[in-house]
């Protein structure tokens, strides 16, 4: 590993503003609660990735501008928590940890940043790649264990990692994990895309968006090995979310479905399950979970968009994976 110093942001500005509020839009109801099962998003936002927090609290960034969305999985209604001058230039991959921080991969700016969930404020700021030329780094999602925050770069064959310690310090410096092993790297595309950790931190999974071959990684040591899937991959695989130990959701973006995986308990096999469809789906990118239902964000990727500015964005709702 590779140790790099870095500036913690211990001043932040409060980024949360009232404007931006969206009406909720609640869309067809299963009678057994008043949860909406479709949010809409500010036009012309351009989603990537979702989080859930605390409550009944979510959490949306933009691929254009930057900015973080915060909303309520109960009304549909939110607001913007982070405006764009407070971030990267890019939102991607995001995640909330059990500090009730933050995470945000910055996509092509090579940053990586940690927000308070309830105020916006700047916690800290990872520069991952110092001279980020164009489409050679893509820091394109995060996973946040009780250990360190691990980002995954789709243009390179590392992972960042920033240790978390006691008490949920930040650290103050990031190391590189080079990966080695089973996967191969392929340049000119997007490789590992999503990121997720078992339970224990001990195991972390990846994807590539190009093979769909699914690999663990050792936190530790960089090995990749591939998860055998009986022949099946997860090809154009976007956001990871593990439920639990064993139940595991790729969400395939232009295919607009879920994957629903089961894996072994060492997490060396896996079946491939029916996949979840939804007729709201149009390039789902990520997915959230809160309690028996799944909300995934529809990004539009390669959808025709005559006036970008004024496009609709959505947050769908489906029941989660409920077999054995």
């Amino acid at each position: 590993m590779r140790k790099v110093a870095l500036t913690v942001l211990l001043a932040g500005v409060l980024a949360f503003t009232g404007g931006g509020v969206v009406a909720a839009q609640p869309g067809h109801q299963d009678g057994k609660d008043r949860f909406p099962e479709t949010i809409f998003l500010p036009d012309g936002f351009r989603p990537e990735g979702i989080s859930t927090g605390r409550g009944t609290s979510f959490y949306v960034g933009s691929v254009a501008g930057g900015e973080i969305y915060r909303g309520d999985l109960k009304t549909g209604k939110g607001a913007t928590l982070v405006p764009a001058e407070n971030t990267p230039g890019a939102s991607i991959g995001t995640e909330v940890d059990r500090q009730n921080r933050l995470w945000v991969a910055g996509g092509g700016t090579g940053v990586g940043r940690v927000y308070d969930a309830d105020s916006g404020e700047t916690l800290a700021s990872y520069e991952f790649v110092n001279d980020p030329a164009e489409g050679q780094t893509f820091i394109n999602d995060v996973v946040v264990t009780k250990d360190a925050a691990y980002f995954t770069d789709s243009r390179d064959d590392v992972l960042y990692v920033v240790p978390i310690g006691r008490r949920g310090k930040l650290g103050t410096s990031f190391e590189t994990l080079q990966l080695s092993g089973d996967f191969q790297f392929v340049a000119g595309v997007n490789n590992i895309n999503g990121i997720e950790a078992s339970p224990d931190g001990r195991t972390l999974l990846v994807v590539p968006s190009n093979t769909g071959f699914l690999f663990t990684v050792s936190p530790k040591t960089g090995e990749t090995k591939q998860v055998d899937l009986g022949g099946a991959t997860l090809v154009n695989a976007d956001g990871l979310l593990l439920q639990g130990r064993s139940i595991l959701y790729a969400v395939q973006n232009r295919l607009n479905q879920i994957a629903v995986v089961k894996l072994n308990r060492s997490y060396t096999s896996g079946k491939v399950l029916d996949p979840i469809l939804n007729a709201n789906f149009d390039i789902p990118t990520t997915v959230a979970p809160f309690g028996k239902y799944l909300y995934a964000v529809n990004a539009r990727f390669g959808t025709a968009i005559p006036t970008p500015d004024t496009a609709e964005y959505t947050v769908v709702r489906v029941k989660a994976f409920r077999g054995r």
